[in-house]
């Protein structure tokens, strides 16, 4: 990814490049969204890339600058997707990694990539907000880099997406739907749209359109959550590092941060699943949400972004969906369960 964009990133020949093969996302047709919006709808699965979701396309970045200034460790708050990227880079560049993520709130599928790529994980009592919090005072006082989205690296690193979709598109969408919790990603797909307009790669910029969870809403309601709580966890958060930014995106492009609820996220969730046959964590879904709440004007190219693969938490589909039925070892009693 960073040899494909070099040009529009902070490296040199200096630089070394910290790779695991991310970017380059499928940026899928999705047929039946499109008929129930009435607008062409593409979804950008982000989950596609090696960890499982668009922090890879950030921490390549992060990591790579990291190892160019000499740096021996990283640390990074997590609700889960940052820490299993991060981990998956450091150990890349040999780096040691160490991570902080909020006691009983993180997906048990993120928490197994953190400590199977190797990082010091540390459960701390309380939330995101608490982790992050230390995490920036831990910088200030020990020799490590903080590889969140607070990390400028990170933003740069993400907003190659913009790039990959008006590559493919021709041109920038319309509308471009996304998750918001700690609102690094939509500050990116922002400045990226940007940065390729002013380089006359595209000719349009799209109205950006943010989807907070209803529990975890703080940019909609204009003040901190202190307590964050939605199925979502990935967007569990109630003190956005980038907020500025995703406001300025929303705003800047006639766009919004809106929220929706966890039932519509779940909705979203399964019809994803089922109909368009991509499996997304249910934070993704927010952006699929989100569009079928607003509506789309007729003709219109809508692209929703896909921040993560279903498979990052698997216990959400598993409860939300059925257990499997269970039935004795005998054709017969499988036909019947099957009515065949």
């Amino acid at each position: 990814m960073i040899e494909e964009y070099r040009d529009f990133l902070p490296v040199s020949a200096a630089t070394p490049v910290i790779s695991l093969a991310e970017g380059a996302t499928p940026l899928l047709e999705a047929p039946r969204l499109s008929e129930r919006v009435g607008a062409r709808v593409l979804l950008k699965v982000e989950g596609a890339n090696p960890t499982g979701s668009f922090k890879d396309r950030g921490m390549t970045l992060a990591i790579s600058k990291a190892a160019e200034a000499g740096d021996r460790a990283v640390v990074c708050a997590s609700t889960g997707n940052t820490s299993a990227s991060a981990a998956a880079y450091a150990g890349r560049a040999g780096l040691t990694c160490a991570v902080l993520i909020p006691e009983g709130y993180i997906a048990l599928g993120k928490l197994a990539q953190a400590l199977v790529h190797g990082a010091r994980v540390l459960q701390v009592r309380g939330n995101f907000d608490d982790a992050l919090a230390i995490v920036r005072e831990l910088a200030e006082q020990a020799p490590v880099t903080v590889v969140n989205s607070v990390n400028p690296h990170r933003i740069d690193g993400q907003k190659t997406a913009a790039f990959e979709v008006v590559d493919v598109l021709g041109d920038a969408p319309d509308i471009l739907c996304i998750p918001v919790g700690n609102a690094g990603n939509i500050t990116a797909w922002w400045k990226g749209y940007c940065e390729y307009r002013n380089a006359g790669q595209a000719t349009r910029l799209p109205r950006m359109l943010g989807f907070q969870a209803a529990g975890a809403a703080p940019i909609v309601e204009g003040h901190p959550i202190e307590s964050p709580d939605t199925v979502a966890t990935a967007i569990r958060i109630g003190r956005p590092a980038s907020w500025y930014g995703a406001t300025a995106a929303a705003s800047e492009s006639g766009g919004a941060i809106l929220a929706v609820t966890d039932e519509a996220i779940l909705a979203a969730y399964r019809f994803l699943a089922s109909a368009e046959s991509v499996f997304c964590e249910p934070a993704s879904a927010a952006s699929v949400a989100g569009l079928l709440e607003v509506g789309a004007p007729a003709g219109s190219t809508v692209v929703c972004v896909l921040t993560g693969h279903g498979l990052k938490d698997p216990d959400i589909a598993i409860s939300q969906i059925a257990v499997p039925m269970v039935v004795d070892a005998d054709l017969g009693a499988v036909r019947t369960e099957l009515a065949l």
